[in-house]
């Protein structure tokens, strides 16, 4: 039975509605109307939200309440969930097992590592780890090198699904032993003195082979890496080697380039990457690599833990680093595992993990569709307003510091380097940026002309969303002039 009492709170609740929805301007300033109309953009296709950090009502709100794929802003939602589920100091580790005996240095039996998604394992951390082994006083391995990749309960891809560039960096699938992202890093130097391209790969591999074809131009540099055509040849057998052809210009304006790939399976690479560095250090191996696991009831060689979450959140929204953000992702789902389980992580563990955090802040986004926590992604939405008030919610939490600090800093560094350098805005803005094809969006923090921080939200789906930039940046000026 519906009371007097019910009625009256439902009523007020309308006119609340009523009384907030009139107060959000929808009236788009004259500046970014006319840069989306040059850029063919219709109004139906963008999403606005901007508010005071202190504030109760937005300054504007354009279709905020609509989902939109925010590309990779959604690393916002991933980096704040991962600072306040898993914590600032959070680390990943990375367990070493000697499976079998151990006398005078010599391992009788196989050196087993045992991944829990570290992000971070590059070459130089990966270095560190190594050396750490050898610490221990082992000096020869006489088995196999074993990888036990348990830990993530995550179906393998076809790296070539999301945009047909399956050899691309930021296109690799989360590993629970992922080293150096499996990249191969291609230093292009110009040398002019004989009129050649050099080429050199990092790390070194045996097997890695690179025919240089390219041609040293004297022309203006332009998009250098569109210039290069890259043929990647896998060679027959189950032997792990590539070769590479690079044909095509490069102009010495260019100066040194570098041209990520990721070109070996996750065995190979770790295997061939370990060799080197284990014979660097005076060690001997000469044994393969297989998968395994790591038998229950054995005490670790050596753990090596990962730099904090709060550094590595700065590599993830800075430079927006998609398999960083994904490997983070992933750790999300262990907060749903009861402890001391053995219990590997899936995606659907990291969803709930996602979607119970933003019920205990009282967070309710219906909308929300998260695909792999990245942004590289065609299904990823959420719309500026929920965007916005999860900014919010950032601003005035314990991790905000730490959370702050990983964007990118307008004019200074990150993707925002080259962003209103050189204007009163430079500095004032930590934001967070995502281009995907037909998808164009931004989102963080703005200090004002009067020092009143806004949060500013500003996303575009459209053909034509890769010519919104001037757009967004008249959005960002008229908060920063705005009285």
């Amino acid at each position: 039975m519906v009371t007097l009492k019910s009625r009256l709170i439902a009523i007020l609740a309308f006119l609340f509605a009523i009384t907030t929805l009139s107060a959000w301007s929808a009236d788009i300033p004259d500046a970014i109307r006319h840069a989306l109309k040059q850029a063919e953009i219709p109004e139906t296709a963008i999403g606005i939200y901007v508010k005071d950090v202190n504030g109760k009502q937005p300054i504007l709100a354009v279709n905020s309440d609509i989902a939109l794929n925010p590309a990779s802003v959604m690393k916002l939602v991933t980096t704040y969930a991962g600072l306040e589920l898993l914590g600032p100091a959070y680390t990943w580790r990375t367990e070493i097992y000697a499976l079998g005996k151990v006398e005078n240095g010599i391992l009788r039996g196989d050196l087993a590592i045992k991944g829990y998604g570290d992000p971070n394992l590059n070459l130089e951390n990966f270095w560190l780890l190594v050396r750490q082994i050898r610490q221990t006083g082992l000096k020869e391995i006489t088995g196999d090198l074993i990888l036990d990749t348990s830990y993530y309960n995550v179906a393998a891809g076809d790296p070539g699904a999301f945009d047909g560039d399956r050899y691309k960096t930021y296109n690799i699938f989360p590993e629970a032993v992922l080293v150096n992202y499996r990249a191969s890093a291609l230093y292009l130097i110009p040398h002019p003195e004989n009129n050649t391209v050099r080429v050199v790969a990092d790390p070194a591999s045996e097997l890695l082979e690179l025919k240089n074809n390219l041609k040293l131009t004297r022309g203006n540099c332009g998009d250098w890496r569109n210039q290069l055509h890259i043929d990647v040849r896998k060679h027959e057998g189950n032997n792990g080697r590539v070769t590479v052809v690079l044909s095509g210009n490069y102009a010495i304006q260019c100066g040194q380039n570098t041209y990520h790939l990721s070109l070996h399976k996750s065995s190979d690479y770790v295997h061939d990457l370990f060799k080197k560095l284990w014979v660097q250090q005076g060690g001997s191996f000469r044994g393969s690599v297989r998968s395994g696991g790591v038998p229950n009831g054995i005490a670790p060689l050596r753990v090596y833990y990962s730099p904090s979450l709060a550094d590595i959140i700065r590599g993830i929204n800075k430079f927006s680093n998609n398999v960083a953000a994904r490997q983070l992702y992933l750790a999300l789902g262990e907060t749903t595992i009861p402890p001391n389980s053995n219990a590997s992580v899936s995606l659907d563990q990291s969803d709930i993990a996602i979607r119970q955090w933003l019920f205990s802040k009282r967070l309710s986004f219906p909308d929300l569709v998260v695909e792999n926590g990245s942004g590289l992604s065609r299904k990823e939405r959420i719309s500026a307003y929920h965007m916005g008030e999860l900014l919010m919610a950032a601003f005035h939490s314990p991790v905000m510091p730490e959370f702050v600090s990983s964007l990118a800093i307008a004019g200074v560094d990150g993707t925002m380097r080259n962003r209103f350098r050189g204007t009163l805005v430079a500095g004032k803005a930590h934001l967070k940026t995502g281009t995907l094809n037909e998808v164009m969006a931004i989102a963080g923090y703005l200090l004002d002309h009067k020092d009143r921080r806004v949060v500013v939200v500003f996303f575009v789906n459209h053909p034509q969303a890769g010519s919104a930039r001037s757009a967004i940046d008249a959005l960002i000026r008229w908060i920063y002039e705005r009285s």
